[in-house]
């Protein structure tokens, strides 16, 4: 498998994206699969809130802002790389003459790379929530895509959930961030369960 590591993860063909995170390299990863998997979402609810001028007034200020979050959250799988190979960075820095240094840059790279993630499960839950709202006002006949989108929106949340988590206990950090994250990904399942799905 050849993987071209110096290629913008938002300008390569999909079959090299799944290509690069099957490969063994650290990044992309969990976090930058959650951000693409949100950003298909917030197509899917672009498309269908385009397909529902008829039953929702406000259906093209709501294409739009599909829009907008998609291409903010498609950004976040880049960062979510960049945020990881910091990590990996701090981890190999050497143990002496400052330990102390070592673990506060250990931290901070955590601290950073949570916050992507804690983005992404905030932008999803977003996205799921809305694409719950088109599936049920919307066209009827994309209100499969609407849920799909609200289906896929809530697995990206909940992986950055988990991503977060990981992050805050391994750098035993202030559990702020896992609690958005959570929270975020809790009300995603929670307009799911309210749409009938699981």
């Amino acid at each position: 498998m050849t993987v071209h590591h110096n290629a913008s993860l938002l300008d390569c063909p999909v079959t090299e994206f799944l290509d690069r995170l099957a490969a063994k390299q650290p990044a992309p990863g969990g976090g930058g699969a959650a951000a693409i998997t949100a950003a298909m979402a917030a197509g899917l609810l672009g498309m269908a809130a385009r397909f529902s001028t008829t039953q929702l007034v406000d259906a093209t200020r709501r294409a739009a802002h599909a829009d907008r979050i998609r291409t903010q959250v498609a950004a976040l799988a880049e960062q979510d790389a960049k945020a990881y190979q910091a990590v990996l960075a701090a981890f190999a820095l050497p143990r002496e003459p400052d330990p102390q240094a070592r673990r506060r840059q250990i931290q901070h790279s955590l601290q950073q790379a949570a916050q992507v993630p804690t983005q992404i499960a905030e932008i999803a839950s977003n996205i799921a929530t809305e694409a719950i709202d088109v599936a049920k006002k919307g066209n009827s006949n994309l209100r499969g895509d609407a849920f799909a989108a609200a289906t896929l929106a809530t697995a990206a949340a909940r992986a950055a959930a988990e991503l977060v988590r990981l992050n805050v206990e391994l750098g035993n950090l202030d559990s702020d961030l896992a609690e958005r994250a959570a929270q975020a990904a809790d009300t995603a399942a929670q307009a799911m369960v309210a749409m009938g799905g699981s």
